[in-house]
């Protein structure tokens, strides 16, 4: 086989991006602004957003897509042009928090009908260890007609996009890759490092790659979970978890991690894609699905914890009013997918109460179509409490007389990751 690196470095040869999100459109635009890209998805009204300068994710600045050879496009027959192709669709879990492939399936074999020898196809989403391999390969290998290594290569270098992290971005985040044979190892590292300053780091084989990116999130999970954990038990002690974690953070080798609603595509997802794994060569994954359950269960512990506050004030609940600041999976992003908000704002609703949800950031009509609710443009009237439920940056540091204008005498405010901690001192507070 050529040398594909320097035959993309000329420009003698195209790179292809499948799966323009928040993950993909970053590096299709990265390695258009050094080499010839096309741009494919199959969403033809995101397509012509970005031909137009606009990120659907809201994520890059119209600016960014300046000075970049790409070609977007919503047709399979443009990739014809390509031969290296970086796949990077999403990776959900199904309503069983069972792995859905389907989208990432439906790319590869979209790869695969335009598949040419000679050519490389690197996936980038992230999977369960032996995905690439056992899942994705042999769809390339049977409607292609190509052979891995003779044909072909393969290789898998794991996304570590962090949305709304504008430090950690693409090229100053050391780049795991991974290749089905020597060659094709070289050859994928060279070409990540046409982009990415920090460097590679070269993983001994495809399932390696994979798994090291199933538990960077895994083990954030159980971290975060063990937090949550930590602030039920002071919680039901009377102890101020935030006060706690300070004090043990004084210690060289705390590991600082706080509680709060763990939501999105990553943390919330990836350790389902492991556990399933697990269970299919016999183990049982008891830890990390634990985890998962206390972390899945925080939006209704968060509700309840409201409720039953509300409960000892004397408020009628079926009267009563709840305002949810922030409605995204997290902190200044636009992204509502797998948002652990909803799960506190559904349990509110199962109690009777009435709720309205604001978010500076995310589409109403969105969180209509994905959880059953809409979003109001702003606080109406009074109530019962307010739930501060993601660190918007403009509800990071609203007076205490903010609060006082939209709360009833009484009334309750619910920070869900403290940073009102010590600052309401006129109001009822409670937060993890």
């Amino acid at each position: 086989m050529d040398n594909i690196y320097k035959r993309l470095k000329n420009k003698e040869a195209k790179l292809a991006v499948v799966g323009l999100g928040y993950v993909g459109l970053p590096i299709a635009l990265a390695f258009a602004r050094k080499i010839s890209v096309i741009g494919f998805d199959i969403n033809q009204q995101r397509v012509k957003m970005m031909k137009n300068h606009q990120d659907p994710s809201e994520e890059l600045a119209p600016e960014e897509f300046e000075h970049c050879d790409i070609q977007f496009t919503a047709d399979p027959e443009v990739l014809k042009q390509a031969s290296f192709f970086i796949v990077a669709v999403p990776t959900p879990i199904d309503e069983y928090n069972l792995p859905d492939l389907k989208p990432l399936l439906a790319a590869t074999k979209t790869v695969a009908g335009v598949l040419k020898k000679g050519d490389y196809v690197v996936f980038e989403s992230t999977v369960y260890p032996g995905c690439t391999e056992e899942d994705c390969l042999p769809l390339l290998e049977s409607i292609s007609g190509f052979k891995l290594g003779t044909d072909f290569k393969l290789g898998y270098s794991p996304e570590r996009i962090n949305p709304g992290d504008k430090e950690h971005t693409l090229s100053r985040i050391i780049k795991v890759v991974s290749g089905s044979d020597a060659i094709a190892l070289d050859q994928v590292a060279s070409t990540y490092e046409i982009v990415v300053d920090a460097g590679v780091h070269r993983a001994s084989s495809i399932k390696v790659a994979e798994a090291a990116k199933i538990i960077e999130n895994t083990q954030r999970d159980l971290n975060i979970a063990l937090m949550n954990e930590l602030s039920m038990i002071f919680g039901q002690m009377g102890i101020p978890t935030y006060d706690v974690l300070e004090a043990a953070g004084t210690k060289w080798n705390f590991l600082r991690f706080v509680p709060g609603l763990v939501g999105g595509h990553c943390i919330g997802v990836d350790p389902y894609y492991l556990t399933h794994k697990a269970k299919e060569v016999g183990h049982n994954a008891q830890v990390i699905l634990a985890g998962r359950s206390v972390n899945d269960g925080m939006g209704a512990y968060v509700a309840g914890k409201v409720v039953k506050k509300l409960i000892s004030n004397g408020v009628d609940i079926s009267e009563a009013r709840v305002l949810v600041m922030g409605a995204t999976f997290k902190e200044n992003v636009s992204d509502i997918r797998n948002s652990k908000v909803a799960d506190v704002v559904k349990e509110f609703i199962d109690f009777g109460l009435k709720v309205d949800v604001i978010d500076p950031h995310a589409d109403s009509s969105q969180m209509e179509h994905e959880y059953g609710f809409g979003l109001q443009q702003q606080p109406s009237g009074k109530y019962d409490a307010i739930v501060v439920a993601v660190n918007h940056a403009a509800y990071t540091n609203l007076p205490e007389n903010w609060f006082t204008q939209h709360l009833k005498e009484g009334g309750i405010v619910s920070d869900i990751k403290g940073i009102y901690r010590n600052k309401l001192n006129g109001l009822t507070y409670w937060s993890l």
